[in-house]
């Protein structure tokens, strides 16, 4: 009796050790499995714009232009993507764009201008100090990159370039045009198109993380995706912001893609009194605009875009 009774205690006492092992070694393989992928983060996006910021005016070829560069390619690096370089010259100034690719497929580009303006010249004129470039510059270069970490798709069938323009910034200063960063980097996307690349749009992010946000249709942008885009937004909820009427005709650095015949978008909000002051500053954005203006654009293109 004393040893069948042992013997049933041992039969019990193991069956609980084994239920307890196996739940702990789902527990351990649950935790070694890939993170479930997250959507844009507005709090995230603005992290990214405070630290990018730390570089200071970021106005072509500086050093400080250089350092942003190369801070920007790390973050592509760190999230999986696979950076490259366009570098060339303008008005005697070395130019330098930074792309990231990732997929296979037809490429669609999406941009933003890092540089930053060397004369805050609005309103009263003159040149007194450069622009930090918050809302212009910074915050297309937070939403990009954030999209970096938060982009799911098909990446078998499905090629996106990220694309940080150098040189956008400078118009009217000393002889400089606009968009001299973005004219060098079409040149490219001509060659890689006669070499046989397929690119499908262009999606340019400039001036969206105003805390006071209305992104209004841009004149210059393809309608159809326009429409699309806008129409994501409203979806979300976001139609207070993404306002489908049309008040802004840019030249901007969509332009040299529209011109090769690509479909391009201008996402702007040019509704913004510290563009080209010392004010435009950090504290004029929000993580709230650059949630909406990222989310949307996330989900567009998650839906199939």
């Amino acid at each position: 009796m004393v040893d069948g009774g042992i013997r049933i205690l041992r039969r019990f006492r193991f069956r609980p050790l084994i239920g307890f092992l196996a739940a702990g070694l789902g527990v351990f393989l649950g935790g070694c499995a890939p993170a479930a992928p997250r959507s844009f983060s507005g709090a995230e996006a603005y992290a990214l714009a405070q630290e990018f910021l730390e570089f200071g005016p970021r106005v072509s070829g500086t050093e400080a232009n250089r350092r942003a560069g190369e801070w920007i390619q790390g973050q592509l690096k760190e999230a999986g993507w696979d950076p490259f370089l366009d570098e060339g010259e303008y008005m005697n100034t070395p130019v330098r764009n930074i792309a990231g690719r990732k997929g296979g497929g037809p490429i669609l580009i999406l941009g933003a201008h890092y540089d930053s303006r060397r004369c805050a010249d609005q309103p009263q004129g003159g040149c007194a100090e450069p622009v930090l470039g918050a809302n212009d510059g910074a915050s297309g270069v937070a939403v990009l990159l954030e999209l970096a970490r938060t982009l799911g798709l098909d990446w078998n069938t499905r090629q996106v370039w990220l694309v940080f323009f150098d040189a956008e910034d400078n118009g009217r200063l000393d002889g400089w045009d606009w968009i001299a960063g973005s004219r060098q980097f079409a040149l490219r996307v001509r060659d890689a198109r006669a070499a046989g690349d397929e690119f499908s749009a262009m999606i340019l992010l400039d001036m969206i993380g105003d805390a006071d946000q209305q992104i209004y249709f841009e004149g210059n942008s393809d309608p159809v995706l326009r429409e699309e885009i806008w129409s994501t937004a409203e979806s979300l909820g976001f139609g207070a912001f993404f306002l489908p009427t049309q008040k802004f005709t840019m030249l901007d650095d969509h332009i040299p893609f529209r011109d090769l015949g690509i479909p391009s978008v201008d996402i702007i909000d040019f509704d913004y009194p510290h563009w080209h002051t010392t004010g435009d500053t950090l504290d004029k954005i929000s993580e709230e605009s650059l949630e909406r203006a990222g989310r949307t654009v996330e989900v567009w293109l998650e839906g199939g875009a």
